[in-house]
């Protein structure tokens, strides 16, 4: 049986797309391509599992579609697996119904968090054969090749009563069914050791603004975030329990990745990486195998969840960027959102970071339906005098979207907050939500946060924190994204 993992082209004069493993969706000018770690999972569980596995990310190998067509008719798949999100969703309608045209016999499977939300709408709009709901699709897919393969002739029989939850099918008759709720009760002790090889990391090896040394990988020590209650996050709707890895199989890994493929930047993909005695096991494991003295670290976490003495564990067991999810400078939104956090606390956790030896990297969203101009001003120049003052190295200002399946997408509806409806425009470049302020405020808003990067007292700190090499080239490419970034937002792209 042969499967696919694909990613088609998605030909747009926006950009290039950031779809692959990724929590929200921009067409970027200066293209980055993340390492789609559950993707990659499933490939490799499906490679064991004795398939004829491929990878074909088309968008990161920089394929035109007409190519990506000819390689489709020549591999004459089994079964394809794509990824998508609401604004790229109705591309892949039309290019599965074209998939199918080439191929009727070729089974179609879709995953993501916007069908996830929406599962009955992609059946109804595609010939779409499954979806898998939730964000453990590796393992759903897995065990659906497994009873395909075993059901070759009645892939609607018996088979359907062996499926986990979870899944949307059509019976024999054509009718949508599915297999009830998805349920998050995979153990990812369980998982394999992602095969590099298969899944072409050296693609995702170098583009990529986050690696001050290269090249650099991605690692996923959890799924997602321990928190999971911020209602503007598209991935509660694929992780709403938070599932851990054990930190000695992610120290396993990390070695591998380090004699194996010379990695010198590991960035963990976790919605937050985990906290407490997990991250004390793991930080005091990276020091004892000497892992800190030959790769760096970089993860996603929460402000105010660690001390003092967690961030210089942290910066001795190798850590360097830590990225945090500020979101906003006015109290009320936080609360709003859900986010747990106070403003000053927020600054005086990214002190500690700083002080511990970290280079923190903020993220700052504008276009809340609620925030009026004096708000909006609060958080620009929050974000440009904490870069200013160097308590974060870096940071990232983007349009909220509030994407299908989140609680704001439901408030939303509930308030009539939408301005568009058409998935299409819920890619961040602009609002999709009314606000007191109007479209060209908050693309304004964003493109001044970036414009910080100009500052004379920015561009000291920057020059002063240079210690190598590396540190040269990755202000150079840090400054290509901030260029790439202004001309995201710029008029042209509206």
């Amino acid at each position: 049986m042969k499967v696919a993992i694909t990613y088609p082209p998605l030909e747009n004069k926006k950009g290039i797309p950031l779809l692959g493993q990724n929590r929200q969706f921009q067409w970027f000018n200066n293209p980055t391509y993340i390492y789609p770690m559950v993707p990659a999972y499933a490939a490799t569980m499906l490679q064991d599992a004795g398939f004829d596995t491929s990878w074909n990310d088309a968008i990161a190998e920089q394929w035109s579609y007409s190519r990506y067509l000819e390689y489709y008719k020549e591999k004459n798949f089994d079964l394809v697996m794509i990824e998508s999100k609401t604004p790229v969703i109705k591309m892949h309608w039309e290019i599965i119904k074209e998939l199918k045209r080439i191929r009727p016999d070729t089974l179609i499977v879709l995953v993501g968090d916007h069908v996830t939300a929406f599962p009955q709408e992609s059946m109804d709009s595609c010939p779409v054969d499954y979806i898998l709901t939730g964000g453990n699709y590796d393992f759903l897919l897995r065990d659906l090749c497994i009873l395909l393969r075993e059901n070759k002739d009645q892939p609607n029989g018996d088979m359907i009563e062996k499926l986990p939850k979870g899944i949307y099918y059509r019976d024999s008759e054509g009718n949508i069914c599915n297999t009830g709720a998805f349920i998050l009760n995979q153990d990812l002790n369980n998982l394999p050791m992602i095969d590099r090889d298969l899944t072409k990391w050296q693609l995702y090896s170098e583009k990529n603004g986050n690696y001050s040394k290269l090249p650099g990988t991605y690692t996923m020590a959890a799924r997602d975030c321990w928190h999971h209650k911020c209602t503007f996050c598209s991935w509660t709707t694929l992780y709403p329990t938070y599932l851990v890895r054990s930190p000695e199989s992610l120290l396993d890994e990390v070695g591998m990745l380090i004699e194996k493929y010379n990695v010198k930047e590991i960035m963990d993909d976790s919605g937050a990486f985990p906290v407490g005695d997990w991250l004390r096991t793991f930080c005091k494991g990276m020091i004892e195998r000497g892992y800190n003295k030959k790769v760096i670290m970089d993860c996603n976490m929460r402000l105010c969840a660690l001390t003092y003495d967690d961030y210089r564990l942290m910066k001795d067991a190798g850590f360097r960027f830590i990225l945090f999810g500020m979101e906003s400078a006015n109290q009320e939104t936080l609360d709003r959102i859900i986010k747990s956090e106070k403003v000053e606390e927020m600054v005086e956790s990214l002190k500690m970071a700083k002080k511990a030896g970290l280079s923190p990297h903020i993220t700052l969203m504008f276009g809340y339906p609620w925030e009026d101009a004096e708000q909006i001003k609060n958080t620009v120049n929050l974000g440009q005098m904490i870069l200013k003052k160097n308590l974060a190295h870096t940071l990232q200002a983007t349009v909220l979207i509030p994407y299908p399946g989140t609680p704001l997408y439901e408030e939303c509806k509930i308030n009539g907050w939408l301005a568009t409806e058409n998935y299409e425009d819920f890619d961040q470049r602009m609002p999709v939500m009314k606000t007191p302020v109007g479209t060209e405020r908050i693309k304004e808003a964003v493109q001044e946060v970036y414009k910080v990067a100009f500052n004379p007292e920015f561009i000291w700190h920057r020059i002063a924190g240079i210690r190598s090499v590396d540190d040269v080239k990755f202000i150079f490419r840090a400054a290509g994204k901030v260029f790439g970034h202004l001309a995201d937002f710029g008029e042209k792209n509206e």
